[in-house]
Formats: C-alpha cells, structure tokens, sequence
C-alpha cells in the first residue's frame, strides 16, 4: 500500500492496515510511488493517492488480480463492505522499500544516446522522492525544483497540465544551460514537458513521439488516446502504420482498453502515458519520462524534435466548477438538445466531442472531481474564437448563469 506524500495518506495507510483482514500479507511501501511500479507480484494493490488534486482530496486506487477496479465494480466493494460480505482473519503487515529496483528496472531498460541536461519539478510530491536520482543514473545533469516531498505543497501546485505549475521550469530554463524540463504530478504517474525556449509540449503531442517510436518496433500496433486530444494525432498515427482508436478519458479506462485490445502504447491528454512495449502497461510518469529523454537524446537538436510535431491553436484543459453531480447533469443536456451547427461530427462517447472541418470543442465531466472540462483547438484563432463561442451559446442554453472559464 503505497502514498503518494499528502497530508492525510498517511493516516489513511495506518487505518487500512489496522483494519487489515485478510490471511494474505500486506506490504507497506514507503513512499515508492505506485505499487504497481513494484517487482513484486500480489493479488491486491491500495495506492492512496490524492493525485494532483488539491491536499484535502485524498482517495484509493485499487488494483485486484492486474485490473483495475472501477464504476460498478468499486460499487460493488461499497455494497460488500456495507453488508460486511467480507472474509476475515489475522494478516500480517510488513514493510519493504521497492525504490532501487524499480530504478535498476529502468535503467536496464532505457538508455541515452548521449548525456543531457534537464530541469526536474516534482512540485513536492512523491516523484521527488525517486526522480532526480533515476534520471542522473539514466545520465543526466539533473537541476532540481521542489524535489522535497511535502503534502502541503508550498511551492505550487503538483499538476503539470495547468501552464501556471510549469512556470517555474520555465523561468529556471531561461536561467540555466538546461536544454529542456520535466514535471511530475502528485503521484508521479503524469508527465509534463517544456522546451528550451518556455513552449509547453502538452501530452498529446508527447503521444505522437512515443507513438512513432513504438510504431518503429510494432508495425501496424494499436495506439489508444482519449477524447482529450488533437486533431492532429491519429493522422500521425496512420501516416506512421499505425491503428488510432479514440477512448474514453480515465487511467483505469485506458488501462482496461490497453488489456482489451493487446495495444502497445496508449496515453490521455491529461498526462498519463501507458506502455506496454518493454514496460507494464500502466501510468508512470517517471517512466515516460525516461522514454522521451531516450528518443530525444538520439536526435541532433532535441528542441527542434520537439517543436516540430504538428500543433495547433488550442487551449489547455479548462475546468467549469460547479456542485457534486451538476457536471454529468450539463453534458447530459448538451447530448439531449444542443445545436452545433456546421459540425462534421458529434462524438459522444465521453462527453460531447463537436468536430468541425477546422478544429473541435469539448465538454465532459469529470470522473475525479465536481467540473466540466473544456478543451478547444482550432486551424487558427478566428476559428478558435467562433467554437468557443458555439459552445458558449450551447451551454447557456442547457444551463444559463454559468461562470464560463472561456
């Protein structure tokens, strides 16, 4: 049962083990990041974890038999715990420390072209912990930022999707001789990704990298990617061999979507990249990290790799606060009688999707959290202007009043 360093997964792993049942040990791992980046086989794996939500959101993570329990099935648990439909015994407890060999997996695993220099920002969350060590033994100069792992986190945010937590990689790139910056969320497992020069590679362009690369080992493999995306990517994707195959957003969703399908690599636009090809297959962000610095410090200028995958016009994601429940009420009115006209296509299999022949829009719940979130891309920013401005027409006519973050 690993934490990931907030304030309250401590107190969280004392209870669980206290109320402890089962005849099957149990193993505590101090601070290691995720059990599931563990050599260790079990049958039952609890990350407490609170991810990159703020300090007072703390949850569980549950693993049985390598999947992933979630929707029904964590539903399921809830009615056996309240029926007390449980087996019971004496467990035993026992503590072990995963750190050096979930290192020495890596760098058995991945190797660079030629050392590299790189900012490193844990936000003081448990990667920090694991990180700056893994990536000198990978053969990097190593420039640290809020490596201390601190669940109050008293720098910023751990959250490497919003473009105000990677500031200050940015400021320390301008600063230094360090040719590129790496961030981590709270518990390690998302992956953020700034130039040389402050550009912010957001994930589902990192995905088009790792695709290519993987692609080069698997002809014709699968590539999993979520609603979240560009435009952009499964073009990439085809021009490359590739089989594109947009999923729901979720990491216990696209992991279930990984097994279902056999596919080598899947990642979400939140961060999340999954490889199955010489890893796993489930979220680490210090791993994608390792595998973008391989690709990357094969190439002659690895800013010019990066700078030159297709981008478009396009917004971060945007979240719409709103109370417990209100977001899966709005996007089920948006699918029951929002007009978009001029769409090519509405995809509704997570959310509302609206693809247009000049960008797309969308709006979905989210499953962590009581918000909307947005996303929007376009060719160029007059079209941007006017999906926004469809969106906005269509969500004031479901729900008026809405503080809209766009």
């Amino acid at each position: 049962m690993p934490h990931e360093g907030g304030l309250l997964a401590w107190a969280m792993i004392q209870s669980l083990v206290a109320s402890q049942s089962s005849n099957r040990p149990s193993f505590v791992e101090e601070l290691s990041g995720r059990l599931q980046r563990s050599p260790r086989a079990t049958s039952l794996e609890v990350s407490v974890t609170g991810s990159h939500n703020p300090p007072d959101y703390n949850g569980l993570k549950m693993v049985l038999g390598g999947q992933t329990l979630f929707g029904d099935m964590i539903q399921d648990l809830r009615r056996r715990i309240a029926e007390d439909d449980l087996a019971h015994g004496a467990g035993e407890v026992r503590t072990a420390d995963v750190c050096a060999a979930y290192i020495e997996r890596i760098i058995r695993d991945v190797k660079l072209a030629r050392p590299m220099r790189i900012v490193v920002d844990c936000g003081n969350g448990v990667a920090g912990g694991i990180a700056p060590e893994l990536f000198r033994r990978l053969g990097c100069e190593v420039v640290e930022l809020f490596c201390d792992v601190d669940g109050r986190f008293p720098n910023h945010h751990p959250d490497p999707s919003k473009p105000e937590n990677l500031q200050d990689v940015i400021r320390t790139l301008r600063e230094t001789d360090a040719e590129l910056g790496l961030a981590f969320d709270g518990d390690g497992d998302r992956l953020g990704v700034v130039t040389k020069d402050g550009e912010i590679i957001y994930p589902d362009r990192q995905l088009m990298l790792f695709a290519e690369d993987v692609l080069s080992r698997v002809p014709g493999g699968e590539i999993i990617f979520d609603v979240k995306c560009t435009r952009n990517l499964a073009p990439w994707i085809r021009a490359r061999g590739g089989k594109p195959t947009m999923w729901n957003t979720g990491h216990a969703l696209v992991k279930a979507k990984l097994k279902e399908t056999g596919a080598p690599l899947a990642g979400e636009m939140s961060g999340h990249m999954f490889f199955k090809e010489r890893w796993f297959g489930f979220d680490d962000g210090l791993y994608s990290g390792a595998r973008l610095l391989e690709i990357l410090s094969a190439r002659p200028d690895a800013n010019a790799a990066l700078k030159a995958l297709p981008n478009a016009v396009s917004t971060p994601e945007l979240n719409l606060k709103m109370n417990e429940g209100e977001p899966f009420e709005l996007v089920k009115r948006l699918k029951a009688s929002a007009r978009f006209d001029g769409a090519q296509a509405v995809i509704t299999l997570d959310g509302v999707r609206i693809e247009y022949a000049d960008g797309f829009g969308l709006a979905r719940p989210s499953n962590t959290t009581p918000v909307v979130v947005l996303r929007f891309e376009a060719d160029d920013a007059d079209a941007l202007t006017r999906i926004q401005s469809a969106f906005r027409t269509a969500i004031n006519g479901v729900w008026p009043g809405l503080d809209l973050p766009f």
